[in-house]
């Protein structure tokens, strides 16, 4: 996955999503080494003030605007994009998608920092209506259940999550009627496959465990 930098800065998410967008159009160029996306969105919050070279998480994974028109951008996918997210078996339905612009100073921390590099997908294994709230079980790569736990989060499809059982075959989730309301969530169905962000910190922390273990 590319980082996703400004200036040398990395730029961060909250998981909290700003609205939903639809791929409207898609085509492969430079040889067939990028897929270059447009995406429309209502021009609503920051979305109204995106701008070329601006980072945008889409369905959780951070891309750059490369064009800008009003109530639609466009970014490129490159080929470890493709083969690494769920972005490209959305593209023939033109379907909607998770939008959430950059951090930027002064913006208020809803979620958890997110860095908008997929660690894997995974599949939705279980979905539950419980009444105008949705519980959800997902199954993750096996390499990524340590950095899982309960009251923990993780980031899927973009969405920031609290995850609220972590068992052997998977992870559990609610989601509550706002999220199903203004994201994509609300019409996830079993065997669907998401992209998955794990905790930030969880990671830093092995990090440091693994750096004073071989001192």
């Amino acid at each position: 996955m590319r980082a996703c930098a400004i200036t040398g800065n990395l730029e961060v998410f909250t998981g909290i999503v700003e609205a939903c967008g639809r791929i409207a159009d898609s085509e492969m160029r430079d040889a067939q080494q990028v897929m270059r996306l447009r995406i429309e969105h209502p021009e609503t919050g920051r979305l109204q003030a995106v701008r070329v070279g601006d980072s945008i998480a889409v369905n959780g994974v951070c891309l750059t605007a490369c064009e800008v028109e009003s109530g639609s951008f466009c970014v490129d996918l490159g080929t470890a994009t493709m083969a690494r997210t769920t972005l490209m078996s959305l593209v023939p339905m033109s379907a909607k998608v998770n939008l959430e612009p950059a951090l930027r100073a002064g913006d208020p921390m809803g979620g958890h920092l997110v860095s908008g590099h997929v660690d894997a997908t995974a599949a939705i294994t279980y979905i539950k209506q419980r009444g105008e709230s949705r519980e959800l079980e997902i199954r993750p790569p096996a390499q990524l259940r340590r950095y899982l736990a309960p009251r923990g989060s993780v980031c899927v499809d973009g969405i920031s999550l609290t995850i609220a059982e972590v068992r052997e075959e998977g992870f559990r989730a609610m989601l509550i009627p706002h999220t199903c309301a203004i994201t994509i969530a609300g019409d996830y169905q079993p065997q669907q496959r998401v992209n998955l962000e794990v905790d930030l910190l969880a990671r830093y922390m092995e990090q440091l465990l693994e750096e004073r273990h071989a001192s």
